[in-house]
């Protein structure tokens, strides 16, 4: 990369500063100088932005006494790149002390033993740095088409990889969301295989950051598309060494990067309709060609498991256009295909207007801990994500089957996963798994009618009870029957006091029978309480 930089190196050499000495601060003359400025103000701290050069004849600036150390202090917290001093009105010399303070910050002081024109050095050192800055704008945008053209080449992602290596002549990786590797130079394949090994899966969208790999220090950069993380760039510097130039280019190049991998996961997305139909068929049951469906789904092994994510978005518009619904669909599928691969599953993904359906097939080893977590983590991930008028993550309902080897058994977990997106629907219970269905999962299957005669034959005299005097006997049961009979828990989660509670209880007691705690009779409430809320919410949202 070109050195577009002014620095006090630099300036040193121009025909203004022939006479000038520099008498501190030779380990800083390689400071970057952003613009001049003439300083002869007392308060000068809202004046400074880090980066001048200043011009001062002394007159607030008394480095001929120790006083004048306060003030240089003040300039270099105020980061700014150096000091220019005319000799002779206002400073005859420069006090030891201050050569000695500045020295031991690597602060350049140059002094003009002359009367010079302040005004000429600005204009000469502001032309110099504009002309600097179109230098770098030029670069970039040269840098910037010679990348969109490198994109459009076979292996560009390399190619790209190569040009920035050219740039910094720093080492840069680059790791996919399917953990897909690209390195320049190529001799260091080694170490690029070693640092994908450490690489962690779980990776958010989120600005770059700073990560010690293989005993070096590398900044990464996302590689962002449909508000996913497609993959990170890692360039082999720390951050603070990277100027905002250097971000630049790198943005360039990310931008570049994910103009690719938007066209290959688009090239491989339009084979989505085949995959839509086998899922389909898998769902219901129906026949499927085995090789057909070894295309898009793993082969079956020992340590192959999947589960069924169902995901239904209550806020879609439904009246969305034919030739709209197409490209939603596409871009529906690469955010959700992202996200799954970033966690090492391998997704075969059904989309319609009404559901989406998602087989998350996944290699399980032996070692491995229960793998409720990373589903928990990957819901986490649809729910947070965001495209407008693509995807609404938080809006959708989530339910996951049961986990199971067999493809053949993908119609019972479709109706697994239909059956939480159910009871998420009706607000009974918070879950995610069909493992924890609970009761529901055999009052969701049972005919209405049946259930409001089982409601009715064992709450029956309380409902009625309760429609009449409108006291909600039911939840005192409920809670009552919750704390296996604890008259303190109880009447401490109702809020209420205990003698209440005992009224509240003789009434129960007389209208469900005194035996209503005995074990079966017990078991057959608390069926028929879960059933009417279970009825209760299925006629709230029909």
């Amino acid at each position: 990369m070109g050195n577009f930089k002014v620095t006090v190196r630099d300036i040193l050499k121009r025909k203004l500063f022939k006479g000038a000495t520099l008498i501190t601060g030779e380990k800083g003359v390689d400071r970057e100088i952003k613009w001049t400025h003439i300083l002869e103000m007392e308060a000068f701290d809202s004046f400074i932005n880090g980066g001048e050069l200043i011009l001062t004849t002394g007159s607030n600036m008394p480095l001929d006494s120790k006083d004048g150390i306060s003030k240089l202090k003040k300039l270099i917290e105020l980061e700014v790149a150096g000091l220019c001093m005319e000799l002779g009105t206002h400073v005859q010399e420069i006090e030891p002390a201050i050569i000695e303070f500045a020295n031991h910050h690597d602060f350049p002081i140059i002094i003009f033993p002359d009367v010079v024109k302040f005004v000429d050095i600005t204009q000469d050192l502001h032309t110099i740095i504009i002309n600097s800055h179109h230098e770098q704008l030029k670069h970039l945008h040269d840098l910037s088409n010679a990348f969109n053209e490198l994109s459009l080449e076979p292996n560009g992602i390399l190619k790209i990889l190569k040009k920035l290596y050219e740039s910094f002549h720093l080492n840069v990786l680059l790791i996919s969301d399917d953990k897909q590797l690209f390195y320049y130079p190529l001799k260091n394949k080694d170490q690029a295989e070693s640092i994908l090994s450490l690489i962690n899966e779980k990776r958010e969208v989120e600005p770059y950051h700073e990560v010690f790999l293989h005993g070096d220090y590398y900044t990464a950069f996302p590689i962002k598309g449909l508000g996913s993380s497609w993959g990170d760039l890692y360039i082999q510097q720390r951050s603070g060494e990277l100027d905002e130039f250097a971000f630049s280019i790198v943005d360039r190049a990310t931008l570049a990067i994910a103009q690719i991998m938007l066209r290959n996961k688009t090239i491989e997305e339009r084979k989505q309709n085949q995959e839509e139909n086998l899922v389909q068929q898998l769902l219901h049951g129906e026949e499927y060609e085995s090789t057909a469906a070894l295309k898009f789904l793993p082969a079956p092994a020992e340590n192959l498991y999947y589960r069924l994510i169902m995901i239904e978005n209550s806020s879609y518009r439904k009246e969305i256009r034919d030739e709209d619904w197409e490209e939603i669909k596409l871009q529906q599928s690469i955010i959700l295909r992202s996200i799954f691969k970033r966690y090492n599953f391998f997704p075969a993904i059904s989309i319609t207007k009404n559901n989406i359906a998602v087989i998350a097939s996944y290699y399980k080893s032996s070692y491995a801990t229960s793998d409720t977590n990373t589903f928990t983590l990957i819901t986490e991930a649809i729910k947070n994500s965001h495209k407008d008028n693509i995807f609404r993550g938080k809006d959708c309902y989530i339910g996951v089957s049961s986990l199971q080897k067999d493809y053949s058994k993908l119609s019972k977990c479709y109706d697994e996963a239909s059956a939480v997106l159910a009871i998420q629907k009706m607000d009974i219970l918070d879950i995610l798994f069909f493992e924890d269905i609970g009761i529901y999962r055999l009052l969701i299957n049972l005919p209405k009618h049946e259930l409001e005669a089982y409601v009715s034959d064992y709450l029956g005299p309380l409902l009625d009870h309760q429609q009449q005097t409108k006291n909600d006997l039911l939840q005192t049961l409920a809670v009552y029957l919750e704390t296996m009979g604890s008259k303190k828990e109880t009447s401490e989660r109702l809020s209420i006091v205990r003698q209440t509670l005992y009224h509240r209880l003789e009434k129960i007691e007389e209208l469900m029978g005194e035996d209503f705690m005995n074990p079966t009779n017990r078991q057959a409430i608390e069926l028929a309480i879960g059933a009417y809320a279970f009825l209760s919410n299925t006629n709230k949202i029909n």
